[in-house]
């Protein structure tokens, strides 16, 4: 039986101002813009990108701005190369670049670590059409090779660390070549952001939506999120990806609300709002590139190959995976509590990526894929089978009650199949009816039940109960927040972004 549990407190800050995704259509005239017309701007879009003359001078002089590094200087004893490419993303804590009030609005007070704050593998497959994101938690048990440190000069032998120290001690170059040793998958880019150059890149794609199901809450960050979907500016998505005291999680929490942020950037970059519009691409673009650090084999000529590759991505065309956990708390001398990796789940898990298969293939006697105009299920907070659900007929409409019963079951509510009437015939908004004490309950069948009222009844007990009113139109898809992940706990893009 569910616990019961406070009400949720209002935000403090005041939610943030939803705007305008660059290029979408406006839903209120959504008739009024058939989806014919989206694609033939795609395909436009499209052609002026990947038409030779015309992209290479959309993306003229974007290298420029670049700084150069070079993590691949006389390395030797590489993993052999396999099919598609891998990027190595590096977070990189660069506070020292951030203005004082942005350090004041978004917390970022205190000196810069020198070191990573979060470590992605990227794969895009050799057809363009998936890409593969693991997150490498940065208080990984590490074994460096030997090298010379970048502070002291010292030379160093082979000793253990925390992933992220690489960095600290020897660079880009070191911190490749010990992802290359721990992964044995060769690396073919690298890509460093810092804290500014994140929020400049969120902030000139007119910023990013993301949802969750809780509310999110982080004194270190100043992250404060009520459920529900929120667009977010670059330093409210700093918070949000950097917090790790939202929930008994830590560390890795927060590399699945980085996983959901990087979803919900590529829906952003996909949909409609970047890659439809060359103008607004460049912008991106160089926004991106000049205020990075990357290898040398990496300019303008890559982004445009990206973008090219991107033009048919969906949400499904990208999935997330944390790299498999035997011992969160694997104790070092010296070094403290470190997050030791299951060998051989993680060894599979990169083999998949150097032979270019999905990391989430579909399971056996799988149905084919839904139709694309098909809601896909919102995440809530509570499960829906583990609410009890009683729904009364409050119209004179014959047979509502029994129909929101039965849409209701269908996603998942444990609804007690005897629909009634209503004290009153004449409910114009549907009422969701709970105790205070299931109020994470009640949310859930709200996110079902779009644009109902929710009225807590001190004393009504666990069952919420659903009066219809003659506003309904039908029952959203609802789905835990966290599905079972198949064996290397990945999901797809299009499991942890917001639902339209």
């Amino acid at each position: 039986m569910p616990q019961p549990h406070r009400p949720t407190r209002p935000a403090r800050p005041p939610r943030p101002q939803r705007a305008r995704r660059g290029g979408a259509p406006d839903r209120r005239r959504g008739k009024d813009r058939p989806r014919w017309g989206v694609r033939l701007a795609a395909g436009l879009a499209v052609a002026v990108l990947g038409s030779g003359a015309i992209g290479h001078a959309v993306m003229t002089g974007l290298d420029t701005g670049i700084e150069r590094v070079d993590p691949f200087k006389d390395m030797k004893n590489r993993p052999q190369a396999g099919h598609g490419l891998n990027f190595l993303l590096v977070g990189t804590d660069g506070r020292d670049k951030i203005t004082p009030a942005d350090k004041s609005a978004y917390r970022l007070g205190g000196a810069p670590c020198h070191c990573t704050d979060t470590v992605m593998l990227v794969h895009l497959s050799a057809d363009r059409e998936r890409a593969s994101v693991v997150s490498l938690p940065r208080d990984s048990y590490a074994e460096l090779p030997e090298h010379r440190d970048e502070s002291s000069g010292k030379q160093h032998g082979p000793h253990p660390v925390k992933l992220n120290a690489a960095y600290a001690e020897g660079g880009p170059q070191l911190t490749v070549r010990t992802v290359e040793h721990m992964t044995r998958v060769k690396i073919d880019h690298y890509l460093e952001v810092d804290f500014a150059s994140f929020m400049k890149t969120v902030d000139a794609m007119g910023g990013v939506e993301i949802c969750t199901a809780k509310a999110l809450h982080d004194q270190n960050t100043g992250l404060d999120l009520l459920p529900g979907s929120h667009r977010l500016s670059g330093g409210q998505a700093l918070q949000y990806v950097r917090s790790r005291h939202v929930d008994g999680a830590a560390d890795l929490g927060r590399m699945q609300r980085q996983q959901r942020f990087v979803a919900a950037l590529i829906k952003q970059a996909t949909g409609g709002g970047v890659l439809l519009n060359p103008v607004k691409f460049k912008e991106v673009s160089s926004t991106l590139l000049g205020s990075v650090r990357a290898d040398r084999g990496f300019g303008s000529e890559q982004m445009l190959t990206l973008g090219q590759a991107l033009r048919d991505f969906t949400p499904s065309s990208s999935e997330f995976a944390s790299v498999p956990i035997g011992n969160p708390s694997y104790a070092v001398k010296g070094i403290g509590s470190t997050v030791k990796w299951d060998e051989p789940k993680a060894s599979k898990l990169f083999e998949a990526l150097r032979l270019d298969r999905p990391l989430a293939p579909a399971a056996p006697g799988r149905q084919p894929a839904s139709p694309p105009q098909r809601q896909p299920a919102v995440p809530v907070d509570v499960p829906p089978g583990q609410i009890r659900v009683q729904v009364e007929n409050g119209t004179r409409i014959d047979g509502l009650g029994g129909r929101v019963d039965t849409a209701l079951r269908a996603t998942g509510f444990d609804t007690t199949r005897s629909p009634g009437n209503g004290a009153s015939r004449d409910v114009k908004r549907t009422v969701i009816a709970y105790d205070p004490r299931w109020d994470r309950s009640a949310r859930t069948v709200s996110t079902a039940l779009p644009g109902s009222e929710l009225r807590a009844v001190a004393g009504q007990g666990r069952t919420v109960l659903v009066i219809a009113g003659a506003d309904y139109r039908k029952v959203v898809p609802v789905r835990p927040e966290d599905p079972h992940q198949g064996r290397f706990g990945v999901v797809t893009g299009d499991q942890v972004i917001c639902g339209t």
